[in-house]
């Protein structure tokens, strides 16, 4: 199964020949491993969407060809591929490759409340003849026997991937409670963990990317510049906020190096995903300022009739903190 157009991406980025064309989006669409049933959602009458619903918003993303990666749970992806669903599409297929404890978000659940065990769903063996490329998740707590056990895993897991001839690429999110750094900031922690947990790994083991929470430009421009041949960085996918929020984000994050972004429905409940993920591309490839990218989403959005989640003068908005206080710099 070949790597479609990503690999050409990375190459660009690597070689320094990098352009906003260049820039590697991936819609995630792994809710079912997270939430269970209610990863669906409701309809328009409250009632619980069936899983077939489910993945006919994957099919649509799919045939769309915004995305570039696709992520799915194991069992979606298996069904995906019986259907020949990436048929007429270069997008590549990726399977979530652990579940980890603190991405269990199901109903009464309290487990995003505690550090986070590693745990793999997945056998990586199962995984190879629907998709060669899966997303590996990890937090860093600041904590000596937590995070070895978490590196300890993952190194476990590349022992394994690398048998089995599964690539990955890596999200390093930030614990949902305080950390304590000491003097240090969270994002300056986050990015020596990161890449200091990295630099023991050979090539033929390394991740294709590195996703991690936004914290500004600073945080961004650093790992970005640390060894771009290399290491590739991007960021998560947008968690709430207005629509306005969740593009200047992108924006910011593109413009301070970032190469590569998620997005879900998960984090972003947004309206229509593929209108979604055309509004992110008219931002990192033409350079749409996020304010006019937001009025065009929602020009979209009375095209196709649906109603939007919020008014447009609501949602142009910047409600980020962060956001604003770089956002002159990032237009």
């Amino acid at each position: 199964m070949g790597m479609r157009r990503i690999d050409e991406k990375l190459a660009k980025v690597a070689s320094g020949a990098y352009a906003p064309r260049d820039f590697i989006l991936t819609f995630a669409k792994d809710a079912d491993m997270l939430r269970g049933c209610s990863a669906t959602g409701h309809d328009a009458d409250g009632r619980p969407r069936p899983l077939a619903a489910y993945r006919a918003d994957l099919q649509r993303v799919i045939d769309s060809d915004l995305a570039d990666i696709v992520l799915t749970s194991l069992s979606n992806a298996e069904t995906l591929a019986e259907t020949g669903a990436y048929g007429h599409s270069t997008a590549t297929p990726a399977v979530r490759l652990n579940d980890p404890t603190d991405t269990w978000r199901v109903r009464g659940g309290s487990y995003a409340d505690h550090p986070a065990r590693a745990f793999r769903s997945a056998r990586l063996d199962a995984v190879k003849p629907v998709a060669n490329l899966g997303l590996y998740g990890m937090t860093f707590y600041n904590d000596p026997a937590q995070d070895h056990a978490t590196l300890a895993a993952y190194s476990e897991f590349r022992d394994i991937s690398r048998q089995v001839a599964i690539r990955h690429f890596l999200q390093v999110t930030d614990p949902p409670f305080p950390i304590d750094t000491g003097e240090a900031d969270y994002a300056a922690y986050r990015n020596d963990i990161v890449t200091r947990s990295l630099a023991g790994i050979p090539r033929r083991e390394r991740p294709l990317f590195i996703e991690v929470d936004y914290h500004g430009p600073a945080a961004m421009e650093e790992l970005a510049g640390w060894h771009p041949s290399q290491l590739v960085f991007g960021v998560t996918g947008c968690t709430g906020g207005t629509t306005r929020d969740c593009l200047e984000r992108l924006a910011q994050a593109e413009k301070y190096g970032a190469r590569v972004a998620s997005f879900s429905r998960e984090g972003f409940p947004c309206e229509d995903p593929v209108l979604m993920l055309a509004a992110m591309r008219r931002v990192v490839r033409e350079g749409m300022p996020s304010f006019e990218a937001v009025k065009v989403y929602h020009d979209d959005l009375r095209a196709a009739d649906l109603r939007p989640n919020r008014a447009l003068q609501d949602d142009v908005e910047l409600t980020s903190p962060l956001l604003r206080a770089h956002a002159a710099r990032a237009a």
